[in-house]
């Protein structure tokens, strides 16, 4: 059959959507003229705003009578759980390396799944053209990883490609540069096997993905291990919660950007089917006369999690449309479907779901995406997810760290990594260019908060990436938030006048005019401890001499917080307010009476216990 099922996998920002928009252009999926955004697979919004790529895309191109069906997919560690599900579309794998950075944490994680399942790797050594491009070291660097994860054989004789993603070009790694993609073309037809699929032989296939249409209902997205499908025919859904039986309503393949219905869709080749009420990834669709299911889809279990509960805060209800309890839990419980990574539990309170996913991006990535749909909901400061091994051992997780910044800032970071309970493993220059190289293994309870810390500490050169690595023991109190929050004591418009006297006490995140209520976290204190204000406090108009020149109310710009840096400021007995048209920071406890009455008796408790 001539088929070829390729995932492009790698870090996040190396470059893979940017290969396959050069792909698409070469292989004559746009017609001459046409115009096409940058990035043309990032179709999400989010997905467009932040620059990177959150779910997995299918799609296909022709080349001299092969038919490549590719899949893009996310390069960002907290979205693992998508390159693990499509892994098992496809035969080979093209593993996109930056010329500069080299392997990353994620180019790890990835590359052993691929590797663990067999698949077929060439090798891209793709940004060449960057000023501080190291090709040779990084082909060292990239065979060393395929080592360390006991690589076959023939694995590890992937051939190797220099390319730039950008300028549409590659070429083996021995040859000059390239005109065109051509070598990357005639690569993945020669190295990536046909799928090792049965033609003959009742109909079987795992769903990988699952798309929702309001015409046609649930689609399921994979491979077709064997036999042929076609429209009408019965098939019988073989899943976790039970069988359903059905008939096939509608088939469609991959072709460029856009699904084609067909009406048979054979062994080897990745199609979309519909026709069932219900189908979850994982499940096994087959002839009624042959029901054998497939090995389902496991992904690792989440490190994260946070509580989301319905608004209570005095502004609730202003501007979403869903505020309820049960819309909460429904859309959540809907998340489930095509999430994998997710987790939802009930707590102890029934207006509350505790929400695990794989790290702070994952869980936020849901946060706008329910507050788009009008949404309102508050959330908690993210926990860490523990488990307790054979011995009673309580367990938690640590993240392998990459850090690369100047080598003068190198000092500040170890020493505050180190309070955070994290441990250096290595340390090197990345050649001539005045950066160095930090690896640690930190508590992912030790990252909650530090990302800002670390950029203020590098001026903003610095980058930072992480992934989980291991379980390992509790290693003890792991320092917080060391400054306070300016309370608002009052319902009120915040006033010029009042936030300009209060601007010498910390950091402001409001602006004038901005509706506020008690209990509302107005600022960062400037101290360790919060502080009640009043921010809608006015200037008094009376016995004012009429000569007097007024005082300039000069206000620095307020900090305006997202999801992610919210989750990472709040302490634990804070929340985050989400609504569609706000992001506002709350002490769970409203009235600052009964929050010092709390505080008091916690220190009290805390005194009798020692």
């Amino acid at each position: 059959m001539r088929v070829r099922n390729v995932a492009i996998i790698a870090h996040v920002d190396h470059g893979k959507t940017t290969l396959v928009d050069q792909m698409f252009r070469q292989a004559g999926v746009f017609r001459r003229g046409q115009q096409v955004a940058e990035r043309v697979m990032d179709s999400n919004p989010l997905e467009r705003e932040r620059g990177i790529t959150i779910l997995s895309k299918n799609t296909s191109v022709d080349w001299r009578g092969v038919k490549i069906n590719i899949v893009d997919t996310p390069g960002h560690a907290d979205f693992g759980g998508e390159v693990e599900r499509v892994l098992r579309m496809v035969d080979g794998v093209l593993l996109l390396v930056d010329a500069a950075e080299g392997p990353m944490p994620q180019t790890r994680f990835v590359t052993a799944k691929a590797l663990a399942l067999g698949l077929a790797p060439l090798i891209v050594i793709n940004k060449v053209d960057r000023a501080d491009a190291r090709p040779a070291e990084v082909h060292d660097e990239t065979l060393e990883l395929l080592m360390d994860l006991d690589a076959s054989d023939d694995q590890l004789d992937a051939p190797f490609f220099h390319a730039s993603g950008r300028e549409g070009w590659a070429s083996k790694a021995t040859d000059p540069r390239g005109a065109d993609l051509t070598p990357l073309f005639d690569g993945i037809v020669e190295r990536v096997p046909p799928p090792a699929v049965s033609p003959s032989g009742p109909f079987q296939m795992l769903v990988s993905t699952v798309d929702h249409s309001s015409y046609l209902g649930r689609i399921a997205i994979g491979r077709v291990e064997r036999g042929r499908a076609r429209v009408g025919d019965a098939v019988l859904r073989i899943g976790e919660t039970g069988d359903e039986a059905a008939r096939v309503t509608d088939l469609c393949t991959f072709r460029g950007l856009d699904r084609i219905s067909v009406e048979e869709v054979e062994a080897g080749d990745v199609v979309a089917l519909a026709g069932f009420s219900s189908v979850e990834i994982g499940d096994t669709l087959a002839d009624p006369r042959k029901p054998e299911r497939l090995v389902g889809i496991t992904v690792e279990e989440p490190t994260m999690s946070v509580d989301f509960s319905v608004n209570d805060s005095p502004f609730a209800g202003r501007s979403g449309k869903f505020v309820t309890t049960r819309q909460l839990r429904e859309r959540l419980h809907r998340e489930l479907e095509r999430n994998v990574a997710l987790r939802v539990e009930d707590s102890s309170r029934p207006d509350t779901f505790s929400v695990s996913g794989r790290g702070e991006l994952h869980l936020t990535i849901l946060m706008e995406t329910m507050r788009r749909e009008g949404y309102e909901f508050q959330v908690s400061r993210p926990r860490v997810v523990t488990r307790r091994d054979e011995s009673g051992r309580l367990l938690e997780p640590f993240e392998e760290v990459i850090a690369e910044l100047p080598a003068e800032m190198v000092g500040t970071v170890i020493d505050k990594v180190g309070r955070r309970r994290g441990r250096m493993v290595t340390m090197r220059p990345l050649g001539s260019s005045g950066i160095s190289r930090l690896e640690f293994r930190v508590p992912a309870r030790g990252l909650f908060g530090y990302r800002t810390e670390f950029l203020t500490d590098t001026r903003g050169e610095g980058a930072l990436h992480s992934r989980f690595h291991s379980w390992g023991s509790w290693c003890g109190a792991v320092g917080g938030r060391e400054r306070g929050t300016l309370v608002a004591d009052r319902t009120s418009a915040a006033v010029a006048f009042a936030l300009f006297g209060l601007q010498e006490r910390g950091e402001l995140f409001v602006a004038p005019g901005e509706e506020c209520y008690g209990g509302m976290i107005v600022g960062e204190n400037a101290r360790s401890g919060d502080m009640d204000v009043n921010v809608g406090r006015k200037k008094k108009l009376t016995n004012m001499r009429a000569a007097a020149a007024d005082e300039n109310v000069r206000l620095e710009p307020p900090r305006r917080l997202t999801l992610e840096l919210a989750l990472e400021f709040i302490a634990e007995d804070e929340l985050i307010e989400i609504t569609p048209d706000h992001i506002r920071l709350r002490k769970r406890t409203l009235d600052p009476t009964r929050r010092r009455k709390a505080k008091k008796r916690a220190r009290l408790e805390r005194e009798s216990a020692a």
